[in-house]
């Protein structure tokens, strides 16, 4: 199937579309950050090319309705450049006291970034702080999701474990058992019944809301190849990257791939996202490029195999969350991401002010 290929000419790190515009960043390994314009119908055009920062750009994300893109990286700084012109609105050195390898948006005024020393942050961009910190993990971070209805943050970890912070009462909620592998991305599906981990064996790990110290399945079909990226299609589809460069569409309860829909060669799939209007699946690769699949034809080309699959869904497992205060104590895990030491965190509290 044909795409929209973007030749980046460095390895890619991360990517995000603007919220409204035709408008998609990446990050680089080089420490650029790039923006394109692109439509469906003529070649995408760069915009700009910035160095953001020293060491590798790891995390991007668009904010401030788009105006604004954060960037994370191993020399512990988050940087915000502004989206018209490409210039530095702010900086925030040893924002960390690990390299930013993650950064998620959480609601319209809030963020949040993982380092490769397992620590979580959440900052507020209307009170220009840092307003909560988990130490939860013992290796990098490496992905986040946000349940917004119970404010919940989730997020997985190189030590194989899943973790569950509480955002109103500011404390590490729960942590799942240690898994055999990293854990790699993390989605929440079934209307916020089950949460769906990828693994660097290539397995599937699917928790209960509220029973996440075990997981209650596992989908095996897409070992041995490491699921480095997750993208929820609906409450029954996900859309996974997998290491031997497959981009796969897998229906969940009952548990299959659907079919394979997209590639890249056989280099590993870094990070995968929508356009604002979901008319494009967008991925990243060690290829070195940015592809722009067109999802109607993606899809189109599925079939409509998944709507039985939503109706011989049984699965019953409560809502309710289980009251888990206990941490289990972690155990070193491999890393596979190179860490940059920063120094110790200093106060970011002015950070956003001028965003």
């Amino acid at each position: 199937m044909a795409a929209v290929e973007i030749d980046l000419e460095k390895l890619p790190f991360d990517l995000d579309f603007h919220p409204s515009d035709h408008l998609v960043a990446t990050g680089l390994i080089t420490g650029d950050l790039l923006l394109h314009r692109y439509t469906a119908d003529s070649q995408p055009k760069r915009l700009f090319a910035v160095r953001a920062h020293t060491e590798s750009c790891r995390a991007v994300r668009f904010i401030n309705d788009g105006r604004t893109i954060i960037t994370g990286s191993p020399d512990c700084s988050i940087l915000a450049t502004d989206v018209e012109t490409g210039s530095e609105v702010a900086r925030v050195e040893n924002c960390h006291g690990a390299a930013v390898n993650r950064i998620v948006n959480l609601t319209e005024s809030t963020v949040a970034s993982g380092d490769d020393e397992g620590c979580v942050k959440v900052w507020d961009t209307r009170q220009n702080s840092c307003c909560n910190s988990f130490h939860v993990h013992e290796e990098y971070i490496s992905d986040i999701n946000f349940a917004r209805d119970s404010m919940k943050l989730l997020a997985t970890s190189g030590d194989g474990t899943l973790s569950v912070c509480n955002l109103r009462s500011n404390k590490v909620q729960t942590q799942s058992e240690f898994s055999e592998d990293e854990l790699l991305s993390v989605v929440i599906m079934k209307n916020g019944r089950k949460v769906i981990c990828g693994t660097q064996g290539g397995t599937l790990l699917l928790y209960s809301w509220g029973f996440f110290k075990d997981c209650s399945d596992r989908f095996v079909d897409l070992s041995p190849n490491s699921v480095d990226a997750l993208l929820k299609l609906d409450e029954d589809r996900v859309i996974t990257g997998s290491e031997n460069g497959l981009i796969s569409l897998v229906g969940i309860l009952p548990n299959r791939v659907i079919q394979p829909i997209a590639e890249h060669s056989e280099y590993p799939v870094e990070r995968l996202a929508f356009s604002y209007d979901k008319k494009f699946l967008g991925s990243i690769s060690h290829d070195q490029t940015l592809k722009l699949w067109d999802l109607d034809e993606i899809l189109s080309s599925s079939g409509d195999a998944t709507n039985q699959a939503a109706e011989a869904d049984s699965d019953s497992d409560s809502d309710e969350m289980e009251i888990d205060d206990s941490i289990p104590k972690s155990s070193k895990g491999k890393k596979t991401k190179t860490t940059s030491k920063g120094q110790s965190t200093s106060s970011s509290s002015n950070f956003f002010a001028d965003l």
